[in-house]
C-alpha cells in the first residue's frame, strides 16, 4: 500500500470459514526506533572494540617490557657486565629464554674466571726462571752490559706481575691514573740504551708534565714497551724512530711512534694474533685494548715517506 505496508494474516479453524486479519503499518511506524537501535549497537560495538584494544595493548606492553628487559641484559653481557641477569617473569616461553640466557651468563663467568686463573698461574710459573736469571745477572761484572741485562730482567718481572694482576682484576674495577709524560720518558730512556747499541737515532718530543691519563702506570708501561719493542723487532738495525707525546683535546694524551722502516705490510696488523713477521701478533692488540679501555683509540698508518706511524690516544683520568 502507498505510504506503508499492509499485512494480511489468515486464521483458519472457524466454522464460518477462513478469517483474514488485515493491518496496515505506515512507513513512519516502520522506521520508528531503528536509528536509535543502530546507534546503540554501534556504541556497544565501539565499546567492545575499545576494551579489546586496551586489553591487547596491556598484554603487548607487558610482553614487550619482558622482551626488552631480556635484550637489555644481553647487551650488558656483551659489554662485559657478567653480573646482569634476566628476570624469570611472563609466559613460559619467555621464562625459558630468560633462564637460558642466565645459564649462559653464568657459564661465561665461570669459564672467564678459570681462564684468568690459568693465565695467572702460568705467569706465576715464569717467576722461577726469572729468579734464576736475576741471580745470574747479579753475578755479572759491573758495567753497561750488566746494567742493560738487569734492566731487561726488571722489565720482564714487571710485565709478569702486570699479567698476573690483569688476569685477576675484575672488569668493574676502577680505572687507574698516571702521568703519561713521566712514564713515557722513563721507558724511552730504558730503550735508548738498546737504540745506541743498534745505531738508531731517537727523536723525542715530550709533553710538559704532568699529563694524566686514565690507565695505571703498569698498564701504560706495558703499552709503551710493546710499541717500542715493535720498532726493534720489525725494523733492521740502524733504523731511526721517533716518539712524540702531546695533550689530547678534552683530556688525556696522544702518543705517536714513528719509524723509518718498511711500514705495515699486513693490513690486519692490529688484529689479535695477526703478524707480518714471526711474532705472536699480540703486542699491538694489547695496546689497542688498553687505549680503548681508557676511552681512547689506536690508529695504524704508513707515513708519506714510508715507515710505520702508530697513533695511540689515551683518555683522561678520573675527575
Amino acid at each position: 500500500a502507498q505510504g506503508g505496508r499492509e499485512i494480511l494474516v489468515a486464521v483458519a479453524g472457524r466454522s464460518a470459514g477462513t478469517t483474514v486479519i488485515r493491518t496496515f503499518v505506515s512507513d513512519a511506524d516502520l522506521g520508528k526506533g531503528v536509528r536509535r537501535a543502530w546507534l546503540i549497537l554501534a556504541l556497544v560495538g565501539v565499546g567492545v572494540l575499545t576494551v579489546s584494544l586496551l586489553v591487547a595493548d596491556r598484554l603487548a606492553r607487558s610482553q614487550i617490557r619482558l622482551i626488552t628487559g631480556i635484550a637489555r641484559v644481553s647487551h650488558r653481557l656483551a659489554a662485559g657486565d657478567l653480573t646482569a641477569r634476566a628476570p624469570g617473569e611472563g609466559p613460559e616461553e619467555l621464562r625459558q629464554v630468560a633462564g637460558a640466557l642466565n645459564h649462559l651468563a653464568e657459564r661465561i663467568r665461570v669459564l672467564l674466571a678459570q681462564e684468568r686463573e690459568a693465565v695467572a698461574d702460568l705467569s706465576h710459573q715464569l717467576r722461577t726462571p726469572l729468579t734464576v736469571l736475576r741471580l745470574e745477572t747479579d753475578g755479572l761484572p759491573e758495567g753497561e752490559q750488566a746494567a742493560r741485562v738487569s734492566a731487561a730482567v726488571e722489565s720482564m718481572e714487571r710485565m709478569v706481575t702486570q699479567v698476573i694482576k690483569e688476569a685477576r682484576r675484575a672488569r668493574h674495577d676502577a680505572p687507574g691514573e698516571c702521568d703519561a709524560a713521566r712514564v713515557v720518558a722513563e721507558r724511552l730512556e730504558h730503550w735508548s740504551m738498546l737504540a745506541r747499541d743498534q745505531d738508531r737515532r731517537v727523536s723525542h718530543e715530550p709533553a710538559g708534565p704532568p699529563l694524566p691519563v686514565g690507565i695505571g702506570e703498569e698498564a701504560l708501561t706495558t703499552c709503551v714497551d710493546a710499541l717500542l719493542e715493535n720498532v726493534f723487532a720489525h725494523t733492521p738495525e740502524g733504523t731511526d724512530f721517533g716518539v712524540r707525546l702531546s695533550a689530547r683535546p678534552g683530556g688525556g694524551a696522544v702518543l705517536l711512534v714513528t719509524d723509518q722502516g718498511p711500514g705495515f705490510q699486513h693490513p690486519g696488523a692490529a688484529v689479535r694474533g695477526v703478524s707480518g713477521a714471526s711474532s705472536t701478533g699480540l703486542g699491538l692488540d694489547i695496546v689497542r685494548r688498553t687505549a680503548e679501555h681508557s676511552g681512547g683509540s689506536m690508529t695504524l698508518a704508513n707515513g708519506p715517506a714510508g715507515g710505520a706511524h702508530i697513533t695511540v690516544e689515551f683518555g683522561p683520568g678520573p675527575r
